[in-house]
């Protein structure tokens, strides 16, 4: 049988998007097409991992070619980063921890591998629910000396859960269905670009950063009037049961059982274009090997690095509006306010202290989780979602999980999922589903259960939530977007 190889299958072995994986399909297929795909992934590894060895090798030369730098002189005096020189890894990369190792494919280990090879990385982390993402994977934590890496906060920057515990009996979910139902669908907006006609009121919109910096300026009006919208993807928003088992301090809620409100969303467009503007002037200032070319860095004390983090922060600060627009216009029709709020970013660069001085951590996917910080940990449509307190563990670079994590592609999903099938799980679960699709199709993601037995040493359970009425999009999943689509609602990513 002659070889056949996917794209799929080096993206996996930690090839970067781009032109080297057709390069190594084509060499791959005439040159070792009686080699057993094992063995063409083995070889072709060996050539991720040392690419200069392979320049000269008459056949692979050319697919260690498509991995190098392309050195081009400086045209001016300088400092080498100024002038977009190339910059090399270091040949030997920062220790860093991997929690849940066996859930975690080898594409997202090889992405973690690479930067942690960066010149300013300080520490690092991979979390239980890893998948392959674009530059640090989804799932990777770094901590980064005074520099902040766009694509090591991702697309969607500051994409959030947002918990509301509701004094209401359980009951309620079953006999006024319908009601809770027309909540979620009022309450926001889904779909790939959807704006409201009328702008929301909050005073983020009002940030003078919107006003001072031209890039923002030019989108603070879409922005508004995405304000209070959810995107598309893996966003939700949903009604579950929330069971306490015993109060604790810093939650505060007494033990019991309540009705939930859980949304997951980003900074929409505004988080996407921000992240798009500066990946492109980091790639033109510090030039990486192609395997970690979207890992290109700003330095803080540079003016664009500055720039990215002022936007980076209005980002996050406007996804947090989104959400409490949206739980704002529930509590308002359930005339309840909510007991307890619990919210979080998983998409973000802090400022933190590490082994004694002040380190950038990028959490790409990641949920913050120092000592005594409360976060929220989902699952899918039909697996629980679980209230979290950070232990504080520094081995995990203060870190854990932002979810299960996906173990199937969307276009595998789509490929093997069956509309049965995900009908009879919701049934199976009592769960109501409006929107969605195969793609975000339970069956798609990792066990929960598994993900959070291999992250106890870095957080307490305080709760567990169950979803029972779904809200998701219903847009027609968009595999086959082009680059930009797919930047602007973040949908490979769910960050």
């Amino acid at each position: 049988m002659k070889l056949k190889l996917r794209g799929k299958d080096i993206r996996n072995i930690g090839y970067p998007e781009g032109p080297v994986i057709s390069v190594a399909m084509g060499i791959m297929e005439k040159h070792y097409k009686h080699s057993s795909l094992a063995e063409a992934l083995a070889i072709l590894k060996q050539v991720l991992e040392n690419p200069a060895e392979y320049k000269t090798n008459e056949i692979l030369g050319k697919i260690a070619e498509s991995l190098l730098p392309k050195v081009s002189p400086p045209t001016g005096g300088g400092d080498l980063e100024e002038v977009g020189a190339s910059i090399s890894l270091n040949n030997t990369g920062i220790q860093f921890n991997v929690f849940g190792g066996e859930h975690i494919e080898q594409g997202a280990m090889h992405q973690m591998y690479s930067a942690a090879k960066l010149p300013v990385a300080v520490a690092g982390a991979l979390m239980p629910d890893a998948h392959h993402g674009y530059g640090l994977p989804i799932g990777g934590v770094l901590a980064t000396e005074n520099s902040v890496i766009p694509y090591g906060v991702g697309v969607d920057i500051g994409c959030r859960m947002c918990l509301s515990i509701f004094d209401i009996d359980v009951k309620e979910l079953n006999t006024k269905e319908k009601f809770f139902s027309r909540e979620l669908c009022e309450a926001t907006l889904f779909g790939s670009g959807a704006t409201y006609k009328e702008a929301e009121d909050d005073a983020v919109m009002e940030r003078k950063e919107f006003f001072e910096l031209p890039l923002l300026k030019g989108l603070h009006g879409r922005a508004w009037k995405q304000l209070g919208t959810s995107g598309s993807g893996n966003h939700f928003a949903e009604f579950g049961i929330i069971e306490l088992a015993e109060k604790d301090a810093v939650l505060g809620v007494e033990a019991g059982t309540y009705v939930g409100l859980l949304t997951h969303s980003g900074s929409r467009a505004l988080g996407a274009n921000i992240a798009a503007h500066y990946t492109k002037i980091a790639k033109q200032k510090r030039r990486l090997p192609q395997e970690a070319s979207n890992l290109a860095w700003l330095n803080l004390n540079e003016e664009e690095g500055m720039e990215y983090w002022i936007a980076m922060n209005l980002a996050g600060d406007y996804a947090s509006a989104c959400h409490h627009i949206i739980h704002a216009k529930i509590a308002k029709q359930l005339g309840r306010k909510p007991m307890k709020m619990v919210e979080n970013h998983h998409n973000f660069a802090w400022k933190e202290m590490y082994e004694g001085r002040e380190v950038i951590v990028h959490r790409k996917g990641a949920t913050p989780a120092g000592k005594n910080v409360l976060g929220i940990i989902p699952g899918s449509m039909t697996a629980p979602g679980f209230i979290v307190k950070g232990k504080g563990e520094t081995a995990s670079v203060n870190s854990a999980s932002h979810g299960a994590g996906r173990k199937m592609s969307r276009t595998a999903a789509l490929g093997s999922v069956t509309h049965k099938a995900l009908k009879e799980i919701l049934q199976k679960h009592g769960v109501i589903l409006m929107g969605g699709g195969l793609d975000e199709a339970p069956f798609a993601y990792k066990d929960i259960e598994a993900v959070m037995q291999s992250q106890t040493q870095l957080v307490d359970v305080l709760g567990k939530f169950t979803p029972k009425i779904v809200r998701m999009c219903g847009d027609k999943p968009k595999t086959h977007m082009n680059h930009k689509r797919l930047k602007e609602d973040s949908i490979t990513e769910g960050e």
